[in-house]
């Protein structure tokens, strides 16, 4: 039993499966007998790896926010900044349907099984806005944004794509206003909001869409394996 609980192999298999249970069942499906039969491990699992049910459920936000973290970062700086930008969008909402049940729980969507979300939790998450400032400021330097605040455009951005993305995993967005023509219009829409031109930006949205397979969906998103 002693080597089955050390397995840190257990740790990503043991978060991915509280947030589909959370997700899908709610907050009374969170429980070690519960998990260790999904994960086919020990009851202590949770105890040895996270200390408990709390320390768990505050991995689950960390992992999620490690995972946009991983995707993000892989988007490369090019001479279109606002194609970066336009790709960074993409990322977002490919790790959200990619990782659904963690999404959920990331914001708070779900009770967390009576865990309340730290500044500190927060503050982990936010740092993820800094690949989306770093390059509306490039927006601004190449003059296809209105020079302004790049945080606060990285939030409008964050704001607007979170919010279609919402919407898609609640099955809300359905033909003819699907997610997928919804998105690429707010794509568009959000740089035109930011100063760039209609045909200008109609030209990088659709350059960051024919970067998304070797940029985006060739990433292998690894499990956080610290701690």
């Amino acid at each position: 039993m002693s080597p089955r609980r050390a397995d840190p192999t257990i740790r990503p298999v043991l978060v991915d499966i509280a947030a589909r249970l959370l997700a899908e069942e709610g907050p009374q499906a969170l429980s070690t007998r519960r998990l260790a039969t999904e994960a086919d491990s020990s009851t202590m699992a949770v105890y040895t790896h996270f200390g408990g049910m709390s320390g768990l459920v505050r991995e689950m936000v960390r992992e999620g926010f490690a995972r946009l973290h991983h995707h993000l970062t892989r988007v490369r700086r090019t001479g279109d900044p606002v194609a970066d930008m336009a790709l960074l969008g993409r990322a977002y909402r490919y790790n959200a349907l990619a990782n659904p049940h963690l999404y959920a729980v990331m914001f708070g969507g779900s009770s967390l099984a009576g865990f309340s979300l730290t500044e500190e939790d927060r503050q982990h998450g936010r740092y993820t806005l800094g690949n989306a400032v770093e390059c509306a400021t490039r927006c601004f330097a190449a003059g296809r944004f209105r020079a302004g605040d790049a945080e606060l455009v990285a939030h409008l951005m964050w704001s607007a794509i979170h919010g279609l993305v919402a919407l898609e995993l609640g099955g809300y967005l359905i033909a003819p206003y699907d997610a997928d023509r919804c998105f690429e219009a707010q794509l568009a829409g959000l740089m035109v909001s930011s100063g760039d031109t209609l045909e200008a930006a109609a030209g990088s949205v659709a350059a960051s869409r024919g970067r998304m397979r070797d940029e985006v969906e060739a990433v292998r998103t690894e499990p956080a394996a610290d701690g």
